[in-house]
């Protein structure tokens, strides 16, 4: 990024602050398409292209296949399965243990379905990556129409490239879930900030389908909505009780839909997570699993995770202190909140909260600053950053054998 286009907000330019008055900011008008936004976009795109080649040539190295390492890892299996065969075709027996595809989300797979039935040449892993990349895209331009409202193009562009390197950003480049909720969590949160109630709500909905945590999204409109008509003492249009009553219709159907599959209309999708040992238990699980994992696991994967939590409640907490908009508050919060309370898979809660680009907003703050007044030094930490993002996500998906 050049000075020119890292140049801060003209003097008298509002930022979009919260005021004591609204946890909404006021509508302000930005460019989608501005050359900041490009070029923050590029920035992205460099750093997972960069992460991704990393990727490939760790897979080189080992003797696997790159197309099957990047889109065919892990929980990219099942999405695959169902979209090529919808749900119930795969199962996974641990003696009395069944898990069951049936705790995975369906707009990845169906968008899976819909793309390799427009471009039937290319292979569902491909499909399952154009989707995962695309999103990931899409989710970097909302993430910096955010960060733009809130503080101008200096911190937007910056918070996008701390976004595309956190330790665990490899899996925007993967064929994973975290893309997609991120993107459609980004649009949403953005078109609440600009009050428009129809697409927030919507967009909820969608995120709702994409992923479990993908409520934080339909928690978020729906407290913002409530906000809004407490500010107006009641005098909203129907736009936006349509948009609160729209944003959790996703998670609630698919919720549903799985509770009837499975004869328990209201218990029997989270029956379906505690057979894969995931469930909300306040954090009582989690702590054993630590225990476990660091005296018998990976002794880099899990004190890697255990630090990036605990950088997230930090982070967390400046967030609160900086006074952000209360739909940022309550979508990051809901995330932290089921990343921390849930049990099992440790190893994973980093990913889990990829989504959550919130809680780099006073990272981003302190970096433009930084940026504007030394740019060798905001250079030097973004660089040290690249470097561990890339070699790290390698390690992670190519070495490390731990559930991704």
């Amino acid at each position: 990024m050049t000075q020119q286009q890292l140049a801060p907000p003209a003097a008298g330019r509002t930022t979009g602050r919260t005021t004591g008055r609204s946890a909404v900011p006021r509508p302000r008008r930005s460019g989608r398409w501005s050359a900041p936004a490009l070029t923050a976009l590029g920035l992205f795109a460099a750093a997972r292209l960069t992460g991704a080649a990393a990727v490939v040539v760790a897979a080189r190295l080992t003797g696997q296949h790159p197309l099957g390492v990047l889109g065919r890892t892990w929980d990219s299996l099942w999405y695959l399965g169902i979209a090529a065969h919808g749900y119930g075709a795969r199962t996974l027996h641990f003696g009395p243990v069944v898990q069951s595809d049936l705790a995975f989300f369906p707009l990845y797979p169906a968008l899976i379905r819909a793309l390799h039935t427009v471009l039937p040449f290319l292979s569902g892993g491909a499909c399952g990556l154009l989707v995962a990349w695309t999103a990931a895209l899409a989710a970097a331009l909302g993430i910096h129409r955010i960060g733009t409202r809130l503080h101008g193009p200096v911190t937007a562009g910056v918070l996008v490239v701390l976004w595309g390197l956190l330790p665990h950003a490899v899996v925007l480049s993967l064929g994973y879930t975290e893309p997609l909720l991120s993107a459609l969590a980004a649009w949403s949160l953005a078109a609440v900030l600009d009050r428009n109630w129809l697409w927030a709500g919507a967009l909820a909905a969608l995120a709702g389908l994409a992923r479990p945590n993908g409520c934080a999204v339909a928690a978020a409109v729906v407290a913002a909505a409530a906000a809004e008509v407490v500010r107006r003492r009641g005098g909203v249009t129907h736009r936006l009780w349509t948009g609160a009553l729209l944003a959790p219709a996703g998670w609630c159907a698919y919720v549903g839909w799985v509770g009837v599959r499975t004869g328990d209309p209201l218990g029997g999708y989270f029956a379906v997570q505690r057979r894969w040992g995931s469930s909300f238990d306040l954090g009582a699980g989690a702590v054993r699993t630590v225990r476990g994992l660091l005296l018998h696991g990976d002794r880099f994967v899990v004190p890697t995770a255990l630090l990036t939590v605990a950088l997230a409640v930090l982070l967390y907490a400046l967030l609160l202190l900086g006074r952000a908009p209360l739909p940022l508050l309550v979508y990051s919060g809901v995330l932290l909140l089921v990343t921390l309370g849930g049990a099992g898979f440790f190893a994973s809660k980093p990913r889990f909260l990829v989504p959550a680009f919130p809680l780099l907003l006073p990272l981003a703050c302190a970096l433009a600053t930084t940026w504007r007044t030394r740019p060798a030094q905001a250079l030097t930490v973004l660089g040290a950053l690249a470097g561990f993002s890339t070699a790290y996500g390698a390690y992670l998906v190519v070495y490390a054998h731990t559930p991704l």
